[in-house]
């Protein structure tokens, strides 16, 4: 070359690219393009360019450039890169145009400026870039018809989670955050430290064109079971040396801390975290996901999909799972859509903990052939729940309950706002339907009948009463045993306090009483419980609800007939206003206050706020005491970083409540000078 440069500088016009394939709000100085759409750089040229001479293109992928793709001049099929060229006095503009099914990841550009004799006279090879899903490009196989789902599914960095149980629902606020500051980077981070990755990194840059793959992997690497993942699980209620997986309120904290530690594990997560975290990568590398909630969740232990229950309960209040939008090219038709992916370490798959992805429609139409881990997923929504009790003298005797169905009020975030939408008809047909009893046989399980065969209805009924208490506060349930029979009836009558947590591992019993009731023909006798704050605070958590059994065991009665009532504690609110208007980089102020609802004082109080293109996450310390009915307000500065309608979380801790929460908006404004 001599000593005059042929190719100057190299502008890769990000702001105008990253505009154009939606990815602005990742970086504005970085080139971050999607695939299937074009893209153009330019290059400055000396003045004494010589005519004949042309450009050669290659694309070096992995980490130590284990594939390499040379981009060819003129459009081929499809499937290949290829690039353009014109040029204007000393400037070339280089459009280059991806395969819709290219690799993702970050590619290093090298641009050869070749004689006509085919020797390279010069070779600039700084040219960085990184490339995405595109689920605008009608090739791609994560292809979205819907701006709307897009602009939820996608881009929405905002989110809710649904908790509690199938008859006490409740949201929770989550900072997915997939566009804030290096996010991107960790998640391809955490494509570089799978197993795959660290035994054959040119196979699995190679395998990273196909959003099966990626789902898979990014499943498997969220939980840490087996690999160097993202999340402990833990379900015990001892977090020590962690972080109790209810704090969190955002995936970013979490994704950051993997990564300063050196890919090891951060302490702790449950369902929900593991879910939240695979929404947040999977909707940054351009996969359309979207986070459910299943209620009343069965965890099938014997495959005969009837979960025996004796009194250790395999059933989950809830559990939480993501979707992620897809054409799959490796299944017969009519599977293409929503895949199930669930994250939360339970079952190995292929070797791995990861389940999915699994198609919703083979899960409806109870086709349990299809990849991947469909038996399980048919198992969590569908199965039937028969009670047993072991008698003394070691007889398994039937229960007769209410409601014991599973999969319920299957949810997820609605695309209009923040309110819930009800998905369980795409999971499974009506309950009761002959649809839903032909999905039952063409899935081969028998629902299991029990020996002792059902006898007509017994005479008594049971039914559970409260109100809706407050965290904090005394309160009544009440027990009805009613007798609709012409005799007398002489009972026995259980009644059981306890806690329910996640797994209904539950953390033991509050309180049991088991009392004889005579109940007078066609009458009712109730039976007042008392629940005291100082009792119950001792064994539930103001997270879970608390569940009363009642068990009623009768002479003459054909079998045990057992109620349960989930009692959820509602949380005192905390208030959080952040008032006037807010702008890009200028400071405003949110104020936060919060009112001790328990009859105790508490002490170590700490406010966490965080919010996507608001600021990262904040501690806030009060110092000493907060008496009863006491209110205390703090306040703190930020300046947002990032324009648009941006959710500010908070949430309180101390000894005694744990995981309060609370969420203002933020509109965040351009500040236009006047000139």
């Amino acid at each position: 070359p001599g000593s005059h440069c042929l190719i100057n500088d190299v502008d890769l016009r990000s702001h105008e690219n990253n505009l154009a394939h939606r990815t602005r709000e990742i970086d504005r100085e970085r080139l971050i393009v999607r695939r299937g759409q074009p893209f153009s750089i330019t290059l400055q040229c000396s003045k004494s360019l010589p005519p004949k001479h042309h450009l050669e293109l290659v694309l070096h992928l992995g980490k130590r450039d284990e594939v390499l793709i040379k981009v060819q001049k003129e459009r081929g099929a499809g499937d290949k890169w290829w690039f353009n060229q014109q040029r204007a006095q000393d400037e070339m503009l280089l459009t280059l145009h991806s395969p819709a099914d290219a690799i993702i990841g970050q590619y290093r550009l090298a641009v050869l400026m070749m004689s006509p004799d085919g020797r390279i006279l010069e070779k600039t090879d700084k040219i960085k870039f990184h490339l995405l899903f595109n689920p605008w490009c009608k090739d791609d196989v994560v292809y979205l018809p819907d701006e709307s789902l897009l602009q939820e599914y996608v881009m929405n960095e905002d989110g809710v989670i649904y908790m509690g149980t199938w008859d006490y629902i409740k949201s929770n606020p989550w900072n997915y955050g997939q566009f804030e500051d290096y996010v991107m980077d960790i998640c391809f981070e955490v494509l570089d430290n799978s197993k795959d990755a660290l035994k054959n990194s040119k196979m699995d840059v190679e395998h990273r064109y196909d959003p099966v793959y990626v789902s898979r992997v990014i499943t498997a690497m969220v939980n840490s079971n087996g690999d160097r993942g993202v999340l402990t699980g833990r379900w015990d209620d001892s977090y020590s040396g962690g972080v109790p997986p209810y704090r969190w309120t955002g995936s970013v904290p979490i994704l950051q801390q993997w990564s300063k530690a050196g890919a090891r594990a951060v302490k702790y997560g449950q369902c929900w975290v593991f879910a939240a975290v695979a929404c947040t990568a999977l909707r940054c590398l351009g996969i359309p996901t979207r986070l459910i909630t299943n209620f009343s969740s069965a965890h099938d232990v014997d495959g005969n999909l009837s979960i025996d229950i004796l009194l250790n309960e395999r059933l989950e209040n809830f559990h939480c799972w993501v979707e992620s939008w897809m054409k799959r090219d490796d299944l017969p038709k009519g599977y293409d859509g929503w895949q199930v992916l669930d994250p939360t370490p339970q079952e190995l798959s292929d070797g791995e903990f990861c389940c999915g992805p699994c198609p919703v429609t083979a899960i409806k139409e109870g086709n349990l052939g299809v990849k991947y881990d469909a038996p399980f997923v048919f198992a969590e929504v569908n199965a039937d729940i028969i009670h047993w009790i072991v008698q003394r003298d070691g007889q398994r005797k039937k229960v007769s309950v209410d409601q014991s169905g599973v999969g319920r009020n299957i949810s997820t975030k609605s695309v209009y706002g923040d309110y819930r939408d009800d998905v369980t008809l795409h999971y499974k047909y009506p309950e009761g339907s002959k649809e839903e009893r032909e999905v039952y046989e063409k899935a081969g399980r028998k629902v299991t009948e029990p020996t002792n065969g059902s006898a007509e209805p017994g005479h008594l009924k049971l039914s559970i009463k409260h109100a809706k208490p407050v965290f904090g506060t005394d309160f009544d349930v009440i027990v009805e045993v009613k007798n609709e029979g012409s005799r007398d009836a002489h009972a026995k009558l259980t009644m059981l306090v306890m806690a329910v947590t996640y797994h209904s591992l539950h953390r033991g019993e509050c309180q049991r009483q088991t009392i004889s009731v005579t109940v007078p023909a066609h009458k009712a006798h109730k039976e007042v419980l008392r629940l005291h704050y100082d009792d119950y605070a001792r064994c539930v958590s103001e997270h879970h609800p608390m569940r009363v059994k009642a068990f009623l065991e009768a002479p003459g009665e054909n079998e045990p007939i057992m109620t349960v009532a989930n009692i959820p504690l509602s949380m005192p609110e905390l208030l959080v206003q952040v008032p006037g208007k807010a702008f890009v980089w200028d400071q405003v102020t949110a104020y936060i206050s919060f009112t001790n609802p328990l009859p105790v004082a508490l002490k170590g109080g700490v406010f966490t706020a965080e919010g996507a293109g608001l600021l990262t996450a904040t501690e806030v310390h009060v110092n000493g005491y907060i008496s009863p009915g006491q209110k205390v307000s703090v306040e703190f500065v930020f300046s947002p970083m990032r324009t648009g309608v941006r959710k500010l979380l908070v949430d309180f801790d101390c000894d005694r409540l744990k995981d309060v929460k609370g969420v203002a908006t933020v509109v965040v404004r351009k500040r236009y000078h006047v000139v």
